[in-house]
């Protein structure tokens, strides 16, 4: 199937935004594709906030993209936009970098007020970077996210009814199958 790269553009290591896309690389994985997480924060603040295209982190993370079919990407809502983390990543990587990629755009936020951040604000970017194939994103509360302190994760179920349904979308535009079959016992 597909390689995707999952990418988090939040700041915190105990991101929900980071959480739930652990938890939507799993069915896709169930879905038969190979899933690459990449949590931004990861990468050295240096490279990012200095502009350092040949840092061999931001190389990497460059070849992630060109290496991926799709790309998702989730990111936490500040001040009606994408983080800024994820903004010093994607002004490093090629202006055409995300050509001939089908792409998610997911956020998180505390408020309603900032459902629109995905279309007015992350999607353009994504376009403009060429992306062949932005599939319609999903605004996700805060309040709709509970992790637990194990690890866990659990999202309210018109929110998980709804992320499911973008992420089957994405997986079956990337041509992947769009169930994921219940495990056995």
């Amino acid at each position: 199937m597909a390689t995707i790269l999952s990418v988090s553009g939040s700041p915190s290591a105990t991101s929900r935004t980071a959480r739930l896309l652990r938890h939507l690389d799993q069915r896709l994985i169930a879905q038969g594709h190979e899933v690459i997480p990449l949590d931004v924060r990861d990468l050295p603040a240096d490279a990012l906030l200095g502009a350092d295209f040949r840092h061999p982190a931001i190389v990497q993370a460059a070849a992630l993209v060109e290496r991926a079919d799709g790309v998702v990407v989730g990111t936490p809502v500040y001040k009606a936009a994408y983080s800024g983390l994820l903004k010093s990543l994607l002004d490093l990587l090629p202006q055409y970098a995300l050509v001939g990629k089908t792409v998610l755009p997911l956020a998180t936020g505390g408020s309603t007020a900032h459902v629109l951040a995905i279309d007015y604000a992350l999607r353009p970017v994504l376009s403009c970077m060429g992306a062949t194939h932005i599939v319609p994103g999903w605004f996700t509360l805060d309040k709709d996210i509970t992790a637990g302190d194990d690890g866990t994760l659990s999202v309210a179920p018109g929110s998980a009814e709804a992320l499911e349904q973008v992420t089957d979308r994405f997986s079956a535009a990337l041509g992947g199958r769009t169930t994921v079959l219940a495990a056995t016992g």
